[in-house]
């Protein structure tokens, strides 16, 4: 018997999805790779475009030392055994390597997300609470109608509105950025007080798309919830009305909350990249984004790789917390 056969369900489980993780990213970043490939140009006619023009030979030579005069599946490959020695390559863009501009751009693109979706997801069950327990009135009509606008409206249209508004109108808020540049700090009171000025209307922004998301997601869940033996059960036995909306409605309610907040987090990379162009947050959205339109290839296919492993992480994350969150699931080997 080997030795996976013989670990406990929960390790083997884990141990399969693992092994998923590998040919998952791979052909994720094959895609990514091919699509890259197809687009008009590469990244020496960017430099070339850039520089106002080249001769034909200075463009040769850069492609040869570049590596982009060899076959495109001979590019890929070396990619592929870099990644594998942990070395994502060297950003000529930004002249330094990949992971270390990936790593600074990291904390600003995590302050972004997660501030956004705890935001979304603390206002979103509230309110979708509130709709759920007061369906049919004005108050629930008007909390729907509200998040379908949200959830309908292009986060980069919300993000330009808000500019406009407590930007440019009301002068409240920075609008671009994540600190004020040449600004000489008193204190990391100081430092942090800038940078939270910053991070508002780029949060909201994001957060107002999750945001609708959360309060549909939960009033549907609740919803269904209500009408079920056990709700009638429990309010037939006296207890309060707020007792059974937060301990047994609300509560069976999050397990589908869990999953899209687990999805919402894997997906941290692309979700900010509009927001983070609209504003010029220094994060990972934005420089995959400038790695596109430089064809920057070893900087756009660490991206996504980075992306991928999230994604699929977090898919385990959330596969695990069901079993905690509900008793009843279990994880199959």
């Amino acid at each position: 018997m080997t030795a996976a056969l013989r670990l406990a369900p929960i390790h083997r489980y884990l141990l399969k999805r693992l092994l998923q993780v590998i040919p998952t990213a791979l052909v994720i970043v094959l895609v990514s790779f091919v699509l890259m490939k197809s687009a008009p140009g590469d990244m020496v006619d960017v430099i070339a475009g850039e520089s106002g023009g080249a001769t034909a030979e200075y463009m040769e030579d850069m492609r040869k030392l570049y590596g982009l005069d060899v076959p495109v599946q001979e590019q890929f490959l070396t990619f592929l055994k870099n990644v594998s020695h942990l070395d994502l390559g060297y950003s000529f863009r930004d002249s330094m390597p990949v992971s270390e501009l990936i790593w600074s751009a990291l904390p600003a693109t995590l302050l972004l997300s997660l501030t956004a979706i705890l935001f979304a997801v603390a206002l979103g069950i509230a309110l979708g609470a509130i709709a759920a327990r007061f369906r049919g009135t004005p108050l629930d009509t008007g909390i729907t109608v509200v998040s379908s606008i949200g959830f309908a409206t292009p986060l980069f249209w919300v993000g330009l509105m808000l500019i406009v508004l407590f930007g440019v109108k009301l002068r409240w808020l920075p609008v671009a950025g994540l600190t004020t540049v040449g600004m000489d700090y008193a204190s990391n009171w100081d430092y942090a007080k800038d940078v939270a000025a910053h991070l508002v209307l780029p949060a909201l922004s994001l957060g107002c798309f999750y945001l609708a998301l959360y309060v549909r997601l939960t009033r549907s869940a609740m919803l269904e919830i209500f009408d079920l033996d056990f709700v009638r059960t429990a309010r037939a036995k006296g207890i309060s009305e707020w007792r059974v909306v937060v301990r047994h409605v609300l509560r069976n309610a999050l397990l589908p909350i869990a999953t899209v907040t687990g999805l919402q987090l894997g997906g941290l990379f692309s979700g900010t990249v509009v927001i983070e162009t609209v504003f010029g947050w220094p994060g990972i959205g934005r420089i995959a984004y400038d790695a596109v339109t430089a064809r920057d290839i070893n900087l756009f296919l660490s991206i996504f790789l980075c992306s991928s492993f999230l994604v699929v992480a977090m898919n385990l994350v959330v596969d695990l917390l069901y079993a905690v969150l509900d008793p009843r699931i279990e994880v199959a080997a």
